[in-house]
């Protein structure tokens, strides 16, 4: 599994995904964690490929690609609801 956050960094809620990111990935240590900023091109064209309209954009994807779960602006979800997809993948 791969969890893939699309966010601003710089933005209010850029400290907030910083934290969330750093503590799952010490809890989760087996999972692949990659940050976008939406406001590069990658960032843009990933976002746009994924349907991704708030931000931040947290994916749980599938080593294809295909998307397990995602969820969408600034109200986190739970670490625990995220990991539970890296046991499905």
């Amino acid at each position: 599994m791969k969890l893939l956050v699309i966010y601003r960094p710089l933005s209010e809620h850029g400290s907030a995904v910083d934290s969330f990111v750093r503590e799952f990935s010490r809890r989760n240590p087996s999972v692949r964690v990659e940050l976008l900023d939406i406001d590069t091109r990658e960032g843009m064209a990933t976002a746009s490929l994924y349907d991704i309209m708030q931000y931040p954009g947290i994916l749980a994807l599938r080593d294809d690609g295909s998307v397990l779960n995602a969820w969408q602006g600034t109200m986190l979800p739970l670490m625990n609801d995220v990991a539970g997809y890296a046991v499905g993948a």
